[in-house]
């Protein structure tokens, strides 16, 4: 189901949006590191649902589609 991936690229695409103007606007110390540690999260997010998008991982255990197989008895 790649289409959560999909959603959870554009919130975060959305978020960046909105974040943008607000991250040259910083000027203390404290300002930077959280703008900074803001930017590795996206990064960290947007990277790893990339990359089930393009199936480099396999996706979350609750998106994982199930393979039902028929149980035979052999004795």
């Amino acid at each position: 189901m790649p289409h959560y991936a999909i959603l959870r690229l554009l919130l975060a695409g959305f978020f960046l949006y909105f974040a943008c103007p607000l991250i040259p606007e910083a000027t203390t110390t404290l300002e930077y590191y959280f703008w900074g540690a803001w930017l590795v999260f996206f990064l960290l997010v947007f990277g790893a649902n990339l990359a089930t998008l393009l199936r480099m991982t396999k996706p979350p255990v609750m998106e994982q589609e199930e393979i039902f197989e028929r149980e035979t008895d052999n004795h």
